[in-house]
């Protein structure tokens, strides 16, 4: 079971809303979802979490590409929703984009593609992509930096598990919206 919401930035804090994903055939439609979301192109946080499996942050800026954050990769790439993360993280064709080619219960594997995870040792990188010759990660993958200028640090999204996406909603100071919508 899926549980996701929208958060979009505001002059008086957070707004929150309920994500409906089954209207959500592809990340662009995800993405399309957050900026519609927006307050005069103010930044959109999109949570994503999969019954404590993972969970995934998507950050819309205005017009600006979307960043991208999954806690879990190789988890989430076996869900229906978190393999469009993985996918579009590891720069895989979309062609398989609809999720009418996907399984959506999330229970079958998906393929293993070559990447590098974000280490301590990538500070300086944009995100944690790269070209290595590395199973998918039972860890991170994506940008980790996405939410350090709204309080949540890189180490710090890189450690939650269990109810993440509350700890986030708590270091964002959008709790109270989060969880009415909840």
């Amino acid at each position: 079971m899926y549980f996701a919401a929208l958060l979009a930035r505001t002059e008086d804090g957070w707004e929150a809303s309920d994500l409906e994903l089954d209207d959500v055939e592809s990340l662009s439609d995800l993405i399309d979802l957050a900026r519609s979301a927006a307050v005069d192109d103010d930044t959109v946080v999109a949570l994503i979490e999969q019954e404590d499996a993972w969970f995934g942050v998507i950050r819309v800026d205005g017009e600006e590409d979307p960043r991208y954050y999954v806690s879990n990769a190789s988890a989430a790439d076996r869900s229906s929703y978190g393999s469009m993360l993985t996918k579009e993280l590891l720069g895989r064709d979309e062609e398989e984009d609809d999720l009418d080619a996907l399984d959506l219960d999330g229970t079958e594997d998906g393929e293993e593609e070559p990447i590098a995870a974000f280490t301590d040792e990538d500070d300086d990188a944009d995100d944690g992509v790269g070209s290595g010759a590395e199973p998918l990660p039972a860890g991170p993958l994506g940008d980790p930096r996405l939410l350090d200028d709204l309080g949540v640090g890189h180490k710090e999204l890189m450690s939650l598990d269990g109810d993440a996406l509350s700890e986030i909603a708590d270091a964002l100071g959008a709790t109270e919206v989060l969880e009415a919508v909840r």
